[in-house]
């Protein structure tokens, strides 16, 4: 049987209360493009079903821990490109021989309990501001469609543009055939822009990363939303809308603990100690194995 590709669309952003002009129904048609993680939910689509999947034999408790740290770390402090492109890979390769039925399964039954609590209320108000407003809501994401769909469902949103996996015969290969960060996205968002007619000056973006600054310099009313260093500063130099968005609290869940905001000092130290040791202790294995 020949390659089958998810490529779902679907579409969610968020402001709370844009004090920019918007356009109104009669106006040049607009859209509001949303990144998903840290700017619509307080977590990483890419690591938050992590432990429903071990509950469900789709991976081990190692692998489930790895996880963890991984998302520990990215809350914390973020990712680079070269990170976000190494975990990419990793991924990718973890997910390969899933049943796509049995991700949907998981996802759609676990996501009430998993994600929608870490969804921030502003970014829902934000969403249904720019619905009042006429505008389309889009949600693009550098995670996979699979995993994204399921949340944008919850949102009520309808077109999700998000990276791509390869399936044969109902099963995931572990081959990534569209990625969706930085100039990938920004060409994502020009390409969808024109095949559905919007106007991009009128248009809206969201986003937490320095990564999708080329996104956002498409549209007429860029917005950082809970922005890294690197995204603020640009936004600052060139007038951007910057958000904060702190309802609910970004979380972080550790194997066997309840789930505490990022705030939490005592939890975030662990969280990088933990992880530097992980990835020390990895890399003396491989030091030794290639010794």
């Amino acid at each position: 049987m020949s390659p089958q590709f998810l490529w779902i669309t679907r579409v969610a952003h968020a402001a709370e209360g844009v004090h920019r002009a918007t356009l109104g129904r009669h106006g040049p048609h607009a859209a509001a493009f949303f990144d998903l993680d840290k700017t619509i939910i307080a977590t990483s689509s890419a690591f938050a079903f992590g432990k429903e999947f071990m509950n469900n034999g789709l991976i081990t408790r190692q692998e489930a821990l790895d996880l963890y740290l991984t998302k520990a770390s990215y809350m914390l402090v973020g990712q680079s490109s070269e990170k976000m492109d190494t975990t990419r890979d990793a991924l990718a390769q973890m997910v390969a021989g899933w049943s796509v039925d049995e991700v949907t399964r998981i996802t759609t039954e676990t996501m009430r309990t998993v994600v929608t609590p870490a969804i921030y209320a502003e970014a829902r108000e934000l969403i249904e501001h720019h619905k009042a407003q006429g505008h389309d809501v889009i949600i693009i994401s550098a995670s996979a469609a699979i995993l994204v769909e399921p949340i944008a469902r919850e949102l009520g949103v309808d077109t999700v543009v998000a990276t791509e996996l390869e399936v044969q015969d109902g099963k995931l290969t572990g081959t990534v055939t569209r990625y969706l960060k930085g100039d990938a996205k920004a060409e994502a968002v020009r390409t969808f822009a024109a095949e559905h007619g919007y106007d991009l000056a009128a248009s809206y973006a969201y986003s937490d990363s320095a990564t999708d600054i080329p996104m956002l310099e498409l549209v007429g009313n860029p917005v950082a939303v809970n922005p890294d260093r690197a995204l603020r500063k640009h936004a600052e130099q060139h007038e951007w809308d910057i958000r904060t968005f702190k309802n609910p609290e970004p979380l972080i869940q550790m194997p066997g603990t309840r789930e505490v905001g990022i705030g939490a000092g005592v939890i975030a130290g662990v969280a990088a100690v933990v992880t530097a040791g992980v990835l020390l202790a990895r890399s003396l294995k491989r030091d030794k194995r290639s010794a």
